[in-house]
C-alpha cells in the first residue's frame, strides 16, 4: 500500500482566499487555506521570522532570560513577543474558520497549533541557519520583485494595506516571511541538484483486504493460475485502484512512496510474480503483483517533487538532530 507521510505543518499558510471569501456578501463561511509546498505570489501568513541575528562565528552569545525567548536553536534566540504573534494570528485564523475555543476539541486545536507554530519557527531559524552555511542567500531584488507581483496579483495596494492590517501585520514584517520563503526555496533547489533523474522502478498492481483469512484464500487462488486483475476487481478494498485491477502505476525504489515492507517484497519479484501475504503497519493485508520492472526509468515531475521533498525533510531532520534546541 502507498505511505502515508506525516509532515510538519508550514506556518506559510495561505489566507488571502479567506480575505476575499469574507468579502463576498451572503454570509458564506470561510474557504478553508491551501498549503503551499513552494512560494506563490499571494499574500501569506507570515512563515517564522523576527528571530534575533545570529551571532558572527567566534562571538560570544549573551544568554538571552528565558522569560523573554520561546526557544534558543544553537544559540540564536526566539523572542516570546514573536512567538505570541504569530499564535494569535493563526489562532484568529482558527476562529475565522468555526473553530469553538471554549469547546474540548477546540482547546486541543489550540494547544496543537501553538506547538506547530513553534516548532516551525525552530524549522526556519535552523532553516536560515544552514542556508547560511552553504552560502545561500536572498537578493533585496529577489524580494521586491516577489512582493510586487503579489500586490499586482492580489488585487491592488490598497487590498495588500486591507489584508496586512486584517492580520496585524507590517510590510516589513511580510517582506520577511517572503524573504524566508524564498531561502527555503533556495535551499530546495541546492539539495536537489544532486538527485537522480532515474531510478529502478516497478509497476504494480495490488489487493487490499481488511481480514487475514481472506488475503490467505486470495493467494491460494493466484497460486493456481486466477486473474490477480480480476480478483482485485472483485474483492480490493482499495476504492482508488479497485476498478483499475488494483493497478498502481510505477514506483521508484528507495523513495518512500511504498510502506517498507511492500516495497521489499515488490522489488524481489520478476515480471507476473506474486508476493506473499503483506501484513502492512496499517493493519491491512496485501498482496502484490509486479506486472513490469524497468532498472533505470526516468523519475516524473511528480517523483521528483516527492524526492525533492525528501531529501529535504531528511536535511532538516539531520539538523535537528545535531542541534542545541532549548524550549525554555
Amino acid at each position: 500500500m502507498l505511505r502515508t507521510w506525516t509532515r510538519r505543518p508550514a506556518l506559510g499558510v495561505l489566507l488571502w482566499l479567506l480575505v476575499v471569501c469574507a468579502s463576498c456578501g451572503g454570509g458564506a463561511g470561510p474557504t478553508p487555506p491551501v498549503a503551499q509546498a513552494t512560494p506563490e505570489p499571494l499574500y501569506t501568513l507570515p512563515a517564522p521570522q523576527g528571530t534575533l541575528p545570529a551571532t558572527p562565528q567566534g562571538a560570544a552569545s549573551p544568554a538571552p532570560s528565558p522569560s523573554a525567548v520561546a526557544a534558543v536553536v544553537n544559540g540564536e534566540a526566539i523572542p516570546l513577543d514573536a512567538y505570541e504573534k504569530q499564535v494569535a494570528q493563526f489562532e484568529a485564523a482558527l476562529r475565522a474558520q468555526g473553530v469553538d475555543p471554549s469547546t474540548a476539541e477546540g482547546q486541543e486545536r489550540l494547544r496543537e497549533m501553538r506547538q506547530q507554530v513553534l516548532e516551525a519557527m525552530i524549522d526556519q531559524v535552523l532553516i536560515a541557519q544552514g542556508a547560511a552555511a552553504l552560502g545561500l542567500s536572498v537578493s533585496e531584488e529577489e524580494v521586491q520583485a516577489y512582493v510586487e507581483r503579489s500586490i499586482a496579483e492580489g488585487g491592488g495596494r490598497e487590498r495588500f494595506a486591507q489584508w496586512l492590517q486584517a492580520n496585524n501585520l507590517t510590510e516589513e514584517e511580510f517582506r520577511e516571511n517572503i524573504r524566508a520563503q524564498l531561502l527555503t526555496d533556495a535551499l530546495i533547489q541546492h539539495l536537489a541538484a544532486s538527485l537522480p533523474q532515474t531510478a529502478p522502478q516497478v509497476h504494480l498492481r495490488q489487493i487490499l483486504v481488511s481480514d487475514e483469512n481472506l488475503a490467505r484464500q486470495l493467494r491460494e487462488r493466484l497460486g493456481r493460475g486466477e486473474s490477480f486483475e480480476a480478483l482485485a476487481k472483485e474483492f480490493s478494498e482499495d476504492q482508488s485502484t479497485r476498478e483499475q485491477g488494483g493497478d498502481l502505476g510505477w514506483f521508484p525504489q528507495g523513495l518512500s512512496l511504498l510502506s517498507p515492507e511492500v516495497e521489499a517484497a515488490a522489488f524481489a519479484l520478476e515480471p507476473g510474480g506474486v508476493s506473499e501475504v503483506i501484513r502492512s503497519a496499517y493493519g491491512y493485508y496485501v498482496l502484490v503483483q509486479v506486472v513490469e520492472k524497468d532498472p533505470g526509468r526516468a523519475l516524473s515531475p511528480e517523483m521528483q517533487q516527492a524526492l525533492r521533498q525528501q531529501r529535504f525533510l531528511e536535511w532538516l531532520d539531520a539538523q535537528r538532530e545535531k542541534a542545541t534546541i532549548v524550549r525554555p
